[in-house]
């Protein structure tokens, strides 16, 4: 079972970092195959913090849709397509299957060979019965399937139609009906000399003398005459016929229109495909080739990894498709976003200034010593979500914390707070587009739908220039996602001032009662933070607009 640690979609440094760290302590605690990841891309400021500390980005994971990979079964029980049905049906009773995928010799996909195909050969329908006389094989693979051996001779190895034909009859009769048949005969007999020389006399392929019994020196020498081959059987004659027509090459009998998936496929895409068909299995082919294989049973696995979820609460912050993944722990400092579990999980939710704090009190409570490195990424998103500790979301804890961590690190937090904010001007190293979805958090609320954004600004000097194409931006992202509104929040860290672009309901925007400074602007002195300062703000504009429709 994998465990992934992950913060939300559009990562900012405290989720990183957060990440980073918890994963670090649920390795140091004895938690098997743990990851840390995030959802999305980094930027300049972290990538600054994680070469200063020397820890790697922790692995992309945009997308937690469980897939066809995720459940199929990789060790797959196939034969070639060069197999005979008797081989066939002794891998099908041994590995108790319905049926195999048949494979060509780079384990290409031939098609599928079901049970019923295998039956329907060994026991035909009345009508039918003459035709099953024949087999497509070779004379070689026809004695091996009766455990047979050549007496005189060659049993060679060319696949070709034969048809198989007891002597159960008198010598005239049986002549007879030797003239009837053209191609390649072999005629299964037991010690009968005059049903054998009249075989050999017509000129079959091969006789097959059943029961082990010996063979005259009279047949002997007729077949060497007329070329036919001799091969003893030690089963009776009834056996050596069942098992001869085993003997026929798979290939016949094989499906070669079939669904298959990729391994990419969406499991939940692939588990309607597959409910509308009758296949027994459904191969799963990459490149050609046969990698998997899904049996209708596979589709109510889950997947082997679990979530656990940093910086974030809400399903609809966190990455794709972790609502169809076992969450098992949450640790956040925001507000809580209805997330509701099957069974009890692990949900620590402190109003501190950033999920670094709560993940530095995680390792004091389990009295684990944090590594210097893990020690130096926590103190930058204690820094990055807390200003420093100026934001109104910082506490005392967060104070005590930021002194622990910088101790270990031996790093002082206000250098290492000038170093991370003059790296990168989001709005100097992205495009609008980017700017606005960075660090981008979607929020629902009584079925309203609206995103909120930041970007954190040693000045407003670069906002100035690039105001009127961020709106524009901003406008395409509200549109693009069917949002009621979406706002972006500009703050400059020296100032401890804010500018708001918001675009969408004209009717929203109307309820922002801040100091305007344009038709979508407006500036808001004082406020730094998303989470405890603007957002519950919006919830309240929103909240009257809903009282006045």
């Amino acid at each position: 079972m994998q465990t992934i640690v992950i913060g939300h979609r559009n990562p900012d440094m405290d989720s990183i970092c957060s990440a980073i760290g918890y994963a670090e302590l649920k390795r140091l605690t004895g938690m098997p195959n743990v990851i840390a990841a995030r959802a999305g891309s980094t930027n300049e400021r972290i990538d600054f913090v994680l070469n200063k500390f020397g820890v790697e980005s922790p692995m992309l994971v945009s997308d937690l849709h469980p897939r066809v990979a995720d459940v199929m079964a990789r060790d797959v029980i196939s034969i070639t397509v060069d197999s005979s049905i008797y081989e066939a049906v002794q891998v099908i009773e041994l590995n108790q299957m319905r049926g195999l995928p048949v494979v060509g010799p780079n384990r290409e996909c031939v098609g599928l060979l079901s049970a019923f195909k295998v039956l329907h050969h060994l026991f035909p329908p009345n009508g039918e019965a003459e035709r099953a006389r024949v087999v497509q094989a070779s004379l070689a693979e026809i004695t091996r399937t009766f455990g047979g051996h050549t007496l005189a001779g060659e049993a060679c190895c060319k696949v070709e139609p034969y048809r198989l034909v007891v002597g159960a009859m008198s010598a005239e009769s049986f002549e007879e009906r030797l003239h009837r048949y053209h191609g390649g005969v072999v005629v299964i007999v037991g010690d009968r000399e005059e049903i054998q020389l009249a075989a050999i006399r017509g000129k079959v392929r091969a006789l097959v003398v059943t029961g082990g019994l010996p063979v005259s020196d009279a047949v002997y020498a007729a077949a060497a005459e007329h070329g036919v081959t001799i091969i003893g059987s030690p089963r009776d004659t009834a056996t050596t016929m069942l098992l001869a027509r085993g003997a026929a090459n798979v290939e016949q009998k094989v499906e070669t229109e079939y669904l298959s998936f990729a391994p990419d496929t969406l499991l939940a895409d692939a588990r309607e495909a597959a409910a509308a068909s009758g296949q027994f299995v459904f191969p799963v082919i990459e490149d050609g080739r046969l990698v998997g294989i899904l049996s209708k049973s596979d589709f109510i696995k889950t997947a082997a990894r679990q979530l656990i979820l940093v910086d974030h609460n809400e399903l609809s912050q966190a990455v794709a498709g972790a609502g169809e993944v076992t969450i098992v722990e949450i640790l956040d400092h925001h507000r809580l976003g209805g997330y509701a579990s099957d069974t009890p999980i692990l949900f620590w939710n402190n109003p501190v200034g950033s999920t670094s704090t709560i993940v530095a009190m995680c390792y004091r409570q389990r009295g684990i010593e944090i590594p210097k490195a893990i020690a130096g990424l926590l103190m930058a998103g204690l820094i990055s979500d807390t200003l420093n500790l100026t934001s109104p979301t910082a506490t005392p804890e967060d104070a005590e914390i930021l002194r622990h961590l910088s101790a270990i690190a031996s790093v002082d937090p206000a250098t290492l707070a000038t170093e991370i904010f003059s790296v990168g001007s989001p709005l100097l190293t992205m495009s609008p587009e980017q700017a606005v979805t960075a660090d981008c958090k979607e929020f629902t609320e009584e079925g309203v739908r609206f995103s909120v954004a930041q970007i954190e600004e040693l000045s407003f000097s670069h906002f100035r220039k690039k105001e009127k194409e961020l709106s524009d931006a901003l406008d395409r992202h509200c549109r693009a996602n069917g949002y009621l509104f979406s706002a972006l929040l500009v703050t400059d860290i020296n100032t401890k001032t804010s500018i708001l672009l918001v675009s969408g309901s004209k009717a929203f925007l109307d309820r922002i009662d801040y100091p305007r400074l344009g038709a979508n602007q407006w500036e808001l002195e004082g406020v730094v933070s998303r989470k405890k300062q603007l957002l519950p703000y919006l919830l309240g504009c929103l909240h009257g607009l809903e009282r006045t429709e």
